[in-house]
């Protein structure tokens, strides 16, 4: 079915190269203003994901993104920032892209047009029903994604999507869409920009409110964060000085024990 990709149509400024650096910068910065608005919108969607996605991981089953392009390249930033962010497994939320692990600097010719690729690639992870997959296509019609969804139902696997056309292919087969519309791009079909952005605000807030209701943070702080180099060494420092009230040497004196921030705290209320 025929359905209007406002992520395609034409961009509301013309051209553009005989604009200045300032009005170039100044006009995409208009433009940028509008996304945290289309994001606004959806959030009732977002929220309904969100939950599903928890129920899941809850009960012991994965978190899978899918996308093209830069939609799969940000879905693989955000599953690999949760295991340092909230000191979860590797494999607790998993982010694949067309093409295989190569696309993810270099783009691969087509890959994004397999009809079995895509569920391919979920299989060499034994896909099950425990697990929820969330296709990533700013168009809505990235064949990779909508039959891997469409292959995800047949198998009782939960699905959601995130995508910034209305009545897309995509967001008809997903069970929980997500359809944040920007309009078009600053430069004309160029979906890494305004699309791109709302869908890392909204993959932002996936992981985040869903780590946060599974316990992976105390307060405000990232209590189960990898202690990977020393900024987060330190930053684990200050926040047992503060949450203990205790003296730099002393916390130093708990991490060091306990390699954990949360265990630091535990223990040093004991």
């Amino acid at each position: 079915m025929d359905f209007t990709k406002t992520t395609e149509q034409d961009s509301y400024y013309n051209n553009l190269e005989q604009m200045t650096v300032n009005e170039i910068i100044t006009n995409m910065n208009n433009e940028d203003k509008s996304v945290p608005l289309a994001v606004e919108k959806v959030l009732p969607s977002v929220e309904i994901l969100i939950t599903q996605v928890i129920n899941k991981l809850e009960r012991g089953g994965r978190l899978f993104y899918l996308g093209a392009g830069t939609s799969g390249r940000l879905g693989i930033l955000d599953a690999s920032e949760c295991p340092p962010t909230f000191g979860v497994p590797h494999g607790l939320v998993i982010g694949l892209i067309a093409g295989g692990d190569s696309a993810i600097r270099k783009a691969v010719e087509f890959a994004e047009d397999s009809q079995t690729q895509g569920w391919k690639d979920l299989n060499d992870y034994n896909i099950n029903a425990n697990d929820i997959v969330v296709g990533i296509a700013a168009s809505g019609t990235t064949p990779y994604v909508v039959h891997a969804l469409n292959d995800c139902n047949n198998n009782n696997i939960a699905t959601g999507c995130i995508t910034c056309n209305v009545g897309s292919p995509l967001s008809k087969v997903a069970k929980y869409p997500i359809e944040v519309i920007v309009g078009p791009e600053f430069l004309t079909g160029s979906s890494r920009m305004k699309a791109g952005t709302a869908q890392k605000l909204i993959l932002n807030m996936i992981t985040t409110a869903a780590m946060i209701r599974l316990g992976k943070v105390r307060g405000n702080k990232m209590v189960d964060m990898q202690l990977s180099n020393d900024k987060l060494v330190d930053r684990g420092v200050k926040m047992i000085m503060k949450e203990l009230m205790i003296s730099q040497n002393e916390a130093e004196s708990l991490l060091n024990k306990y390699k954990s921030v949360r265990k630091s705290i535990d223990h040093g209320r004991k």
